[in-house]
């Protein structure tokens, strides 16, 4: 596995990689990762154990991902596949250089990297990097690996033609009826039902639109003023026209408004264990951890369409919510209202039957064994379009 970052940094492909690389090495996979050291990677480095985990320094500027040392960590794990994780940095050539020169097959995941959306997020950048290598690096890769058929479109309409399996994120379900970890000193005891943003703060997250529409739910209806607080976690990621901790005191939100920070591990676990409602207005996603995560316990979930996960609308396990913060303040004054008991079982269903990690796996060792040619047929979730 190779990807910009093995810390939390890394915002959903630290859980997502992670668990993946954990859950093939329970089912005979030898895997390892290799990853540019960043300021959190040490803190986190036990959290991929058994999984070994090389983290060569990082050089130049932090966003372009380069670490020299890059290629011989790869040669020491002597890889007979590599699985690249994100694109448009430095690791993204310097592994398909490796690949090339050790003849070595590799599939690459995107990660939404390539929705219209993020192609239009510092294009820029994003177009010189694509001159320079990564279109040829995406062209001469064995395999592209999309999280949903959205994802598969964006790939085919960014002009490739390579083979696309088409594998979901997982998730560790909850087992229904444990007994719940003690609420966070975090979240305040005043009465109110928690609604949680838990994700990178970052624009595509569609942060300032909610603190825009919940601040207009207040207005609108005094009884969601009364019986919810919205709580939001996770790390700033990119500059912001405003501040969101400062859009909220704008907005007046001071009082009903709680920014905790990042929450990993047992505090990721009591924070869901305490929520009432979920919300994610993202304006682009491949397939969000966070909503997963959400689902695993039983969390009701409001999202978007660009989620990607438009089956769970059709199967009464999360309701739509748009973007836009007038619109979205009716329908949380609307969803809030609502008994959403119903909601939150349909996605504790969906985490077991649907996203569960060890099939997951099990669908990307199908993928490997293929890519290696150690398995006759296609597997049905590669493309050949």
């Amino acid at each position: 596995m190779v990807l910009g970052s093995s810390s939390p940094i890394a915002g959903g492909l630290f859980n997502s990689v992670r668990n993946l690389s954990i859950d093939l090495n329970q089912v005979d996979a030898d895997v390892s990762v290799v990853a540019p050291k960043d300021p959190q990677t040490d803190e986190s480095a036990s959290s991929w154990s058994p999984v070994e985990l090389a983290s060569p320094t990082r050089r130049l500027h932090p966003s372009i991902g380069y670490a020299p040392d890059m290629e011989r960590c790869i040669t020491r794990a002597q890889p007979d596949l590599i699985h690249q994780h994100g694109i448009w940095q430095a690791f993204s050539w310097q592994t398909t250089n490796w690949c090339k020169r050790n003849g070595c097959p590799k599939i690459v995941s995107p990660r939404g990297m390539l929705d219209p959306w993020a192609l239009s997020n510092s294009k820029w950048k994003k177009s010189i990097a694509a001159l320079l290598f990564e279109r040829r690096s995406l062209q001469q890769t064995d395999c592209i690996h999309a999280l949903n058929d959205s994802e598969a479109l964006a790939i085919r309409q960014f002009g490739l033609k390579n083979p696309i399996a088409v594998i979901p994120n997982g998730v560790h379900p909850v087992r229904a009826g444990m007994k719940p970890p003690p609420r966070p000193t975090s979240l305040k005891v005043d009465g109110r039902k928690i609604l949680l943003f838990m994700s990178r703060i970052h624009r595509k997250k569609g942060i300032g639109e909610l603190l825009e529409a919940f601040a207009l739910a207040r207005q609108r209806n005094k009884a969601l003023a009364d019986a919810w607080r919205l709580v939001i976690a996770g790390w700033q990621d990119g500059q912001f026209k405003e501040d969101p901790q400062q859009q909220a005191k704008r907005l007046g939100l001071g009082e009903c408004t709680s920014f905790v920070g990042t929450v990993l591990g047992e505090d990721k676990a009591a924070m869901l264990s305490h929520t009432d409602a979920f919300v994610l207005p993202s304006h682009s996603e491949g397939l969000p951890m966070s909503v997963l995560e959400a689902w695993s316990y039983g969390v009701p979930v409001l999202m978007t369409k660009a989620c990607n996960l438009s089956e769970a609308f059709s199967a009464n396990a999360a309701l739509e919510i748009s973007m836009q913060p007038s619109d979205l303040a009716d329908q949380l004054i609307d969803y809030l209202d609502r008994d959403l008991n119903e909601i939150g079982n349909a996605g504790r269903e969906m985490a077991v039957n649907q996203f569960a990690w060890k099939s997951i796996a099990s669908r990307h060792i199908q993928i490997y064994q293929y890519m290696l040619g150690h398995a006759p047929v296609t597997p049905s979730d590669l493309r050949i379009l």
